[in-house]
This record gives C-alpha cells, sequence and structure tokens, in this order.
C-alpha cells in the first residue's frame, strides 16, 4: 500500500478546491486517480459539502473528458461491449477482452479509467476472456447506442457529438472497432513464376461485425483516412491493398 506525504495530499486539495479535475491532478502528482477522487470525498466531508460526481457527462453536465480515450473506448463498446442497468440507478459498461490480448485489455482499462476517474475498474474472468468492467450512472448518457437486445438487431447511429469526436480521432476509433471485432492476418497465394508454382503472402486486416450499422460508421471513418476496403460478405471488411494496409500498420497494428 502506497502512503503518501500530507503535503503531497495537501497540494492536491489545493489543486481540486482550484477547480482541476482529478485525472489531471492524478497525473500532475503521479498519484492514482482513485486515490484523488477518496482525497476530495473525505475533504468535502470534513468541510460539510455535498459529495459531487465528476462534471464528465456532455449530455448531463457539458463537462470536459478525454476525447481520445473516448474514442478508443468507443470503438470497443461497438464491437465487443455491452451495458446492463444494476441497482439504482447504476450501469455497468462491460468489454470482452481476449486473454490472448493482454495488451488490448491494458488498454481497454486504462481508457475507461480515463473517462471515468472516480470509478473503479475492475476486471471479471471467464473462460478465454476477462470483462473489463466499471459502474457508473453515466455510461448510457455516454454511450446512447444502449438499448435492449443485441446491437445487431437495432438500429446504430451515432449522437452529433460522438460523431464529432470519431472526426477528430479517427484512428482511435478505428483502432478500438479492430482490437475489438478486427484482426490482421496474413494471407497467402500461389501463383506461376515462369513455370513454376510459388507461393507468396500478403498482410491484411479484417474487421467483423453482423450490425451493417457499425459496418457503415466503419467504413465510412476507412474513407476519411484514406484507406481502401473491401465488403467481402455483408458482414465482413476487408482492407489489403498494400498501401492501406501500411496506413493501418502505422496506425493501428496488430493485436498484442
Amino acid at each position: 500500500m502506497n502512503v503518501y506525504e500530507t503535503e503531497l495530499r495537501q497540494r492536491a486539495l489545493t489543486l481540486l478546491r482550484g477547480g482541476a479535475r482529478n485525472a489531471d491532478v492524478a497525473r500532475e502528482l503521479n498519484v492514482p486517480a482513485g486515490t484523488i477522487g477518496s482525497w476530495l470525498y473525505a475533504d468535502r466531508r470534513r468541510r460539510g459539502i455535498p459529495s459531487q460526481r465528476p462534471a464528465d457527462c456532455p449530455q448531463c453536465t457539458g463537462g470536459e473528458f478525454d476525447r481520445l480515450a473516448y474514442a478508443y473506448l468507443l470503438g470497443l463498446y461497438l464491437g465487443d461491449g455491452c451495458i446492463s442497468q444494476g441497482r439504482r440507478g447504476v450501469y455497468a459498461l462491460r468489454i470482452a477482452c481476449a486473454d490472448a490480448w493482454p495488451g488490448i485489455m491494458d488498454a481497454c482499462a486504462e481508457a475507461m479509467q480515463i473517462i471515468r476517474p472516480a470509478n473503479k475498474v475492475f476486471r471479471v474472468q471467464r473462460q478465454g476472456c476477462q470483462y473489463v468492467t466499471c459502474l457508473s450512472k453515466h455510461w448510457t448518457c455516454l454511450f446512447p447506442q444502449h438499448g435492449p437486445g443485441k446491437k445487431h438487431d437495432r438500429h446504430i447511429a451515432l449522437a452529433e457529438w460522438q460523431q464529432e469526436i470519431v472526426d477528430a480521432h479517427p484512428w482511435e476509433f478505428i483502432s478500438g472497432l479492430i482490437h475489438s471485432d478486427g484482426c490482421r492476418i496474413t494471407n497467402w497465394a500461389t501463383r506461376l513464376v515462369r513455370g513454376e508454382r510459388r507461393r507468396y503472402e500478403y498482410p491484411r486486416y479484417f474487421f467483423t461485425n453482423l450490425s451493417a450499422d457499425i459496418l457503415r460508421l466503419y467504413t465510412d471513418t476507412l474513407d476519411r483516412v484514406g484507406v481502401e476496403w473491401k465488403d467481402t460478405n455483408g458482414k465482413n471488411i476487408s482492407v489489403a491493398r498494400r498501401a492501406s494496409v501500411a496506413l493501418m500498420d502505422a496506425h493501428v497494428g496488430p493485436k498484442y
């Protein structure tokens, strides 16, 4: 357990009382966001100030939040995420992350924590994967695509403020989609060269989803960044042209 100096704690409280965001103070002082949140809560209780939730929900308060992290988390949610309602109006955001890709699991947890710095992010082990999970009353505000049933059985469209974020950070959104429902593989084929059949290999990206709306969000974003793509069967988008694969490699890369 980390024990922090009184001077460091007081410095954090001075910044927080001045209006600084929990996440900014945590980064500046190199202290976990959860610790900063507990200090702020205890300080407000001592001074008789009612507890307040961070003003980081664009639908409820218009508060600021990290849009780059949100673009990535949005891609993960549309691919392998779900939101379920619990007690007292609290919702659970769960992103299924395969055990084979621990780096993506960590990136998902980090993005989730950045978006909700005062809320605990935890992982629930299941066969072959972990559900990266966080509880908040604001997940349905931050992800208005939530609704009853499976995502591919209902209409999925981005709100205007979400589209602005995707337009500003297209590669983070694409990365989230690929890291959830996509992959980078090596294809191979054979061809005759001077009468001899030879094998050659080439890299390729795939994104697979049953929702035509989510596929369209993916391909529209690929168009905006200049990536050529092909719809192979109505649920699978392929990127195979050399220049486009190079772009994807520069900004997304293989799972890790």
